[in-house]
């Protein structure tokens, strides 16, 4: 699973509110039609005719299709901000919305979204917050997805419930032999897995 950030001004119009409403997000690019199991030869000669995109503009374009219609996944998460807040939201697969594709609403190629949490954007990390920062209108956290420590305001997560003392009665044998797990961990060759076992070693201290 991986994470991105989304602007949520295509065509330089917030759109928050209903990417918000309406569970979705969009890069814009009407125009050009269905970019389903299209090649980026043809995506470029579509952006070359229907935007009049070259050379440097182009690049950008044709990486952004690349990274949201191809790179990103069913089950990735995304970002986008919102004044002072941080929207976090699991990602579904890419579709084309045909009635959309005009210009009066233009936002055609988009990802369904399930919106988890609402942050405070002072509350990111210097990671995520380097991540948000960035000016394209789709970038990639280049870290492992435990390094955003994104699991304490959402227990949606990684997939999995938060598990509380509330909820399950472990006795303390058990929770030894938890903890000593997490420790071994800690030592793992898989930088993500060491990262994961830290967290959640803090999470039980806290």
């Amino acid at each position: 699973m991986n994470l991105y950030q989304m602007k949520s001004n295509p065509y330089g119009i917030e759109q928050i509110s209903k990417f918000l409403e309406d569970n979705f997000v969009s890069i814009g690019l009407q125009g050009i039609g269905d970019l389903e199991n299209v090649e980026e030869s043809q995506v470029r000669e579509r952006l070359e005719a229907a935007c009049g995109s070259k050379d440097q503009e182009l690049r950008k374009q044709l990486e952004m299709v690349s990274l949201f219609v191809h790179t990103m996944q069913d089950g990735d998460y995304v970002l986008v901000v919102e004044q002072d807040f941080v929207h976090l939201g699991d990602l579904g697969d890419y579709f084309y919305d045909e009635l959309s594709d005009t210009a009066a609403t233009g936002l055609c190629h988009r990802r369904g979204v399930t919106w988890l949490t609402r942050i405070p954007l002072v509350e990111m990390n210097s990671e995520v917050q380097e991540l948000l920062a960035q000016t394209e209108m789709i970038s990639q956290f280049k870290y492992p997805l435990a390094r955003a420590q994104l699991n304490q305001w959402s227990s949606n997560l990684l997939g999995s419930e938060r598990v509380t003392a509330k909820s399950v009665q472990l006795d303390e044998e058990t929770i030894a032999q938890a903890i000593e797990i997490l420790k071994k961990a800690l030592h793992s060759d898989d930088e993500e897995r060491r990262e994961r076992a830290a967290i959640a070693i803090l999470q039980y201290v806290k």
